[in-house]
């Protein structure tokens, strides 16, 4: 089965023989070498100087370590929403008993700034948060934008990058981005299981003062303390390591901007193709992501005739809508290990399955225009 959702995405396989490794002492020397090793080509990744705290866990648990160290009981915090994960920093930051004041976004559009600092200015917030790429719309946002708010206004600024991390820009430091999140399974093209988490100075200033965290687990200063002694706290999924390891050496070789170029080009190809089979992207062209795509389903068909016969048929596995665009839209991630000829496959999938259901358009003509951009 060929895996073209937007995460987990398929392995190379010398990351999945890395997996295979025997397991090794987690307190170990040669152990701290490897971790040592992934912390300094995701800071590379993030553009930062920051620590990164690695937890064993998705990337939802690194939303909640960021939100769980430095939210209190009655704490504002400003949500930027606009898709599933957006919303999900809203019920996170509201488990931890935090007052959450959200900036409504219409799902596949952004937000704009005078939204954002309406709702910043009538609040007390002292934490802002942004899902920077939304997978359940196609849509990726300004974060820079939100970082030069969160400064403004003397606001920590947390901000998911699980779908952008290495498949897009992310300037964490640039962008003064406090707690910046992210996952192994997306981009990144590592297995899943494994959370990150940038953290500044100053958001270890908030989380010393906040004497009421609610936290263990997840809890990131003990992540900086283990830090210094070149570990993790607990004990971390070795294995999961062995591949993330493996994957980022690889991320290295091909050279993060390449690889982030590569991105670019192969959503640009995808997106263009799509338009050319008479299909309406979901998604406004303004803020369109380079990881995922997110296309409309012709009223006359529903999910199953598009997701159900690519997989039955073709044995390609792409993601429905979420939430109110559950059976409306369907998404196809190009994100991590994904080529040109994993798009021109599945393009010819859709063409076949569109063409035996009546859809308008000329037979080829998405293989055509994929060919045309990319060349």
């Amino acid at each position: 089965m060929k895996l073209l959702i937007p995460g987990p995405v398929e392995l190379d396989s010398t990351v999945s023989n890395a997996m295979a490794k025997p397991i090794m002492g987690h307190r170990t020397p040669i152990f701290s070498e490897i971790l040592n090793e992934c912390w300094s080509i995701l800071k590379e990744i993030y553009n930062t100087r920051n620590d990164i705290a690695l937890i064993t866990g998705s990337g939802t648990s690194a939303m909640e370590a960021a939100v769980a160290s430095v939210v209190k009981d009655s704490d504002e915090v400003v949500v930027i929403e606009g898709g599933k994960f957006g919303e999900r920093f809203g019920e996170i930051s509201e488990a931890f008993g935090a007052k959450v004041n959200t900036v409504p976004v219409e799902w596949g559009k952004s937000f704009t700034k005078e939204d954002v600092e309406k709702v910043v200015s009538d609040s007390n917030a002292k934490v802002i948060t942004l899902t920077h790429n939304e997978t359940s719309t196609g849509v990726i946002h300004n974060a820079e934008i939100v970082g030069k708010i969160a400064r403004e206004y003397d606001m920590l600024f947390i901000m998911d990058a699980v779908t952008s991390l290495g498949g897009d820009v992310v300037e964490t430091d640039k962008w003064g981005v406090d707690l910046c999140v992210s996952g192994s399974q997306k981009c990144l093209a590592a297995p899943p299981g494994l959370g990150f988490v940038a953290v500044s100075n100053k958001a270890y200033e908030a989380m010393e003062n906040n004497q009421k965290r609610k936290a263990y687990y997840l809890d990131l200063l003990r992540y900086r303390k283990a830090l210094k002694k070149e570990t993790t706290p607990y004990t971390p999924s070795v294995s999961l390591i062995y591949g993330l390891n493996t994957a980022l050496l690889r991320i290295k070789d091909e050279g993060i901007n390449v690889r982030i170029e590569r991105h670019r080009k192969l959503a640009r190809v995808f997106r263009e193709a799509v338009k050319a089979m008479n299909l309406e992207l979901f998604a406004d062209s303004s803020c369109a992501s380079n990881t995922v795509t997110s296309i409309k389903i012709p009223e006359d068909m529903n999910d199953d005739d598009i997701r159900g016969n690519l997989l039955r048929e073709f044995e390609i596995l792409v993601a429905g809508g979420q939430a109110h665009v559950k059976g409306k839209i369907f998404r196809i991630g190009h994100m991590g290990n994904v080529q040109f000829g994993d798009i021109i496959q599945v393009l010819g999938a859709m063409e076949i399955i569109l063409k035996r259901k009546g859809h308008s358009f000329k037979l080829g003509e998405g293989v055509k225009t994929a060919l045309e951009e990319f060349l």
